[in-house]
């Protein structure tokens, strides 16, 4: 039963610290700068995602052919499409499916 209660105590905390933001800025505009760097924060998630995959736990980079591939296919994928989801399903599905067959 404690685990339940700190789920929904976790799960409550998480909803309030962001209702919070939604609420205070509902009828201030917001300036474009802030909305420029905005743009910024899906790319900068994925590189710091993408950098602690290729990365071990001293620090040494473990790069391998189903990260090349997935790599090359995500890459094409955006240059094509511009669309960050579409990406990530398509480098994911290729690394999944290199790692599966080496």
């Amino acid at each position: 039963m404690t685990t339940f209660i700190a789920s929904v105590v976790v799960g409550v905390g998480t909803y309030v610290s962001r209702a919070i933001f939604i609420l205070a800025l509902a009828k201030r505009r917001i300036p474009d700068s802030v909305m420029v760097s905005l743009q910024f924060v899906a790319p900068a998630v994925l590189a710091a995602l993408v950098i602690a995959v290729l990365t071990n736990d001293d620090g040494s980079v473990a790069i391998g052919l189903p990260e090349i591939g997935a790599f090359i296919a995500g890459g094409a994928t955006v240059y094509k499409t511009r669309n960050h989801i579409l990406t990530l399903v398509v480098g994911m599905s290729v690394f999944w499916v290199l790692r599966a067959l080496l």
